[in-house]
Formats: C-alpha cells, sequence, structure tokens
C-alpha cells in the first residue's frame, strides 16, 4: 500500500479466465495492465457487494430470531393477562354468581320489595288516586270553585245562539233553493224547446268529427237558408297558399255570386297580429270580400279581440260551442258579413241605415243570451255552494254539541255516554 494505491510486483495469475480475458484484450490492441487494473478494480467491487450480501443476510437472520422469541414471549404475556380478565368478567358478569347479576336481580327482581318498577308502581298509583280524587272534588263542585261553571253556561247559551242561527240560516236557503229550482226548471223547459228544434242538425254533426268539418258543415246549412253556396276548399290551393277552409259564394243560387266571404277554423289561440295576418292571407288566397276567424271557445280568441265585432271593415270573429245546439252566434256573424259584402257591392234594394240598426239589435240580443247563459252557470254554481255550506254548519254544531257532552260527563264515570253524532238533534 503506497498512500490510496494499491502496488503489486511480482503477481502471478493462474486464473484460465483471466489470462484469457487479458490475452483478447491484448490482441484487440489494449494495454495490458490496464486490463489487469481494471479486472482487479471490477473484481474488487464484486467482493465488495457480496460482503455486504453476506452482512444483510445475516442481520436478517438475527432479526428473525429475536423476532421469534419476542413473539413467543408476547402469546405467553397475552394469555396471562386475558386469563386474569376472564376471572374478573366471571366475577362481575358471571350469570349466577356474577355481582352485576346479584344487583340486577335486587333492583329489578319482581321478587324484591326494593326493586325499582315496584316502587315506581306504588309512587305512580298514590299519585293517581290524589290526582283523581281532587280533580273529582274541584270540578263537581257547583259554586265558585268550579273553574268550568261559567264555560259551561256560556257553551250552552252560544250553543243554543248558533242552532237558532243555523234553523234561520237554513230555512232561509230552503226558501232560497225552492226559488232557484223554480227558475231552473223553466230554463230547462226552455232549453229542451230549443234543442228540439235544432235536433235534426245534430243528427247530422258526428261526435268524432274535427272543428273544421264542423265549421263547414255549420257555414254550408246557413248558407242553403239564404240561398247562398258554400265550398269547403281547406285542401285545395288558392292565390299563394291553403288559408282559408269555407268559401261562402252570396247570392250564388239565384246567380252569378255577388260577392264572396272566407271561413278559417281555428281550435288554437293566435295573437292578434298572428290572426289578422291569416285573415289578411284568407281574403288574398281565396278572392273574399269579407273574413270570419272561427274558434270554439272564447278561450281561443286573440288578446283583446273581441267575438262579433268588425276589425278594418273586412274582418269579424266568432266562437263556435260545438255543445251549443242553436249555432246562433255563428248564424250572427254570417248574416253580418253577408250583410257588409252586400252593402260594399251596392246590392239592390240594400238599406244601409237599416242594416246597420238591425245589426246592433241583433248584437245587444246576442248580450242579452250570453247574460241567461251566464245566470244560468251562476244558478247553479250557487245552489252547490249553499248545500255545501248548510253540510259544513251541521257539522260544526254536531262538534260543539260533542265537545260539551264530552266536558260534563268527564268528571263522572257512572253518566251515560255520549250519543252518536247522527243521533243527536239541533
Amino acid at each position: 500500500m503506497v498512500g490510496d494505491r494499491l502496488v503489486v510486483h511480482d503477481l502471478v495469475v493462474d486464473d484460465e479466465c483471466a489470462v484469457r480475458v487479458v490475452s483478447e484484450r491484448t490482441q484487440a490492441g489494449e494495454d495490458a495492465s490496464k486490463v489487469v487494473r481494471d479486472a482487479v478494480e471490477i473484481g474488487t467491487r464484486v467482493l465488495d457487494r457480496e460482503q455486504a450480501a453476506a452482512n444483510s443476510e445475516y442481520v436478517k437472520t438475527e432479526f428473525e430470531r429475536a423476532s421469534r422469541e419476542l413473539e413467543s414471549q408476547f402469546t405467553e404475556k397475552a394469555r396471562l393477562v386475558a386469563e386474569h380478565f376472564g376471572e374478573k368478567v366471571d366475577e362481575v358478569f358471571g350469570p349466577e354468581n356474577g355481582q352485576l347479576a346479584r344487583d340486577l336481580e335486587r333492583r329489578f327482581g319482581d321478587g324484591s320489595a326494593a326493586s325499582v318498577q315496584n316502587r315506581v308502581r306504588e309512587l305512580v298509583g298514590e299519585a293517581l288516586v290524589k290526582s283523581r280524587e281532587d280533580l273529582v272534588r274541584q270540578f263537581s263542585a257547583a259554586d265558585g270553585a268550579n273553574p268550568l261553571a261559567d264555560f259551561k253556561a256560556g257553551a250552552l247559551e252560544s250553543i243554543n245562539q248558533a242552532a237558532n242561527r243555523s234553523h234561520a240560516t237554513q230555512r232561509a236557503l230552503l226558501e232560497k233553493l225552492a226559488e232557484l229550482q223554480k227558475e231552473l226548471q223553466a230554463l230547462r223547459d226552455e232549453k229542451d224547446k230549443l234543442e228540439e228544434i235544432d235536433a235534426e242538425r245534430e243528427r247530422g254533426t258526428a261526435k268524432g268529427r274535427d272543428f273544421e268539418e264542423l265549421v263547414a258543415e255549420s257555414v254550408d246549412a246557413l248558407a242553403l237558408r239564404q240561398g247562398d253556396v258554400a265550398e269547403s276548399v281547406g285542401d285545395q290551393k288558392g292565390a299563394a297558399g291553403k288559408t282559408g277552409d269555407v268559401v261562402v259564394a252570396v247570392g250564388a243560387c239565384d246567380g252569378p255570386p255577388r260577392g264572396r266571404i272566407v271561413f278559417e277554423a281555428k281550435d288554437r289561440k293566435l295573437s292578434r297580429p298572428t290572426a289578422m295576418a291569416e285573415l289578411d292571407r284568407a281574403l288574398t288566397d281565396r278572392d273574399a270580400d269579407f273574413a270570419v276567424l272561427v274558434v270554439p271557445t272564447e278561450a281561443e280568441l286573440p288578446a283583446k279581440l273581441q267575438p262579433l265585432r268588425e276589425y278594418n271593415g273586412d274582418k269579424l270573429l266568432v266562437v263556435l260551442d260545438a255543445e251549443d245546439a242553436t249555432g246562433l252566434s255563428l248564424e250572427v256573424a254570417y248574416r253580418l258579413a253577408r250583410a257588409r259584402v252586400l252593402m260594399a257591392r251596392g246590392g239592390e234594394g240594400v238599406d244601409g241605415a237599416a242594416v246597420h240598426d238591425l245589426v246592433e239589435r241583433a248584437l245587444a240580443s246576442m248580450e242579452d243570451v250570453r247574460k241567461v247563459k251566464s245566470h244560468l252557470t251562476g244558478a247553479k254554481t250557487n245552489i252547490d255552494t249553499a248545500y255545501r255550506v248548510v253540510d259544513e254548519m251541521t257539522l260544526r254544531v254536531r262538534a260543539h254539541l260533542a265537545d260539551v257532552d264530552a266536558l260534563v260527563f268527564a268528571g263522572d264515570p257512572g253518566e251515560q255516554a255520549v250519543p252518536p253524532d247522527d243521533q243527536l238533534e239541533l
């Protein structure tokens, strides 16, 4: 050893592998001393690693041996501790001789006079007896000592007053109901007469027909009575489109038509601009002089537009209710549109002032019809409401009487039981 260097003199190595490697490297042009130096360095590192591995294996073996010894010692200690705790648990929690079982038997056993349930039963019984006696003495008194004396008197007086008011109200309601029934019967008779007049036309309308077909048939019936010709053109293309479902040629039964009216059926609600644009297209597509928009109910009318009111001098809206056997609204709209067309064409014998006067009268009569229908609906609603009010008042009175009986008989178990609600008399 020379400092941090290793010097080897006259070293002879007989290892066949070392001789072969040095020979091959020398033939390849490498320095023999460098090859030997590399072999020594590499071998030294290999020996160092082998020694480290041997040391690790030793440490591992020693650690495993120590672990086995520690585990054996811990197992023995754990067994001793478990046996000790088992003995203590048996002393306390043993099912027969345990301290806890003896204490529980003494505190909660039925045969023990000091048991909790027996003491609680005795205390509760004493408290209930005393409370019952106090309540009976207090509520049995008829003088001011009874806190319910004034309440019972006031309750009976209030119930009697309520019963009297209920009787008076019921008599008034029954009288009013009798009058309403007479009015309803008269209205039913009138309705039956109107239905008999239009029964033939109703039988010709199939229940499953859509709204457009209903409008076409209704308009055709009106046109026939007026000497006009109605044609269903909903599937036929006009000048620019198919807007307009029914076209009426005014006076076509007697000669050349004197004007044209187009009816557009809509079973859904349109906005005001859309409705007006729809009627304008119908006028253009069907080359008509007047356009009528027909809807099934007032709910489908465009906002801020009224039925049977003219707009722009050539448009009108009307409601055709399938359940209305008379079809009066559609007839008024038809005749109003027909009169406007004839007036615009200057037909012979048409007096504009007279037509205007008659139209106003017809519209006023239609308003009267609407009011009568509204009164009919209101009368039926009032009758149903009156019956409900009477039933509710009866139930409230019976409930008050039942509460009074319960309060009166609560203090005396020997009193007669409260009769059922259906046996109480007002």
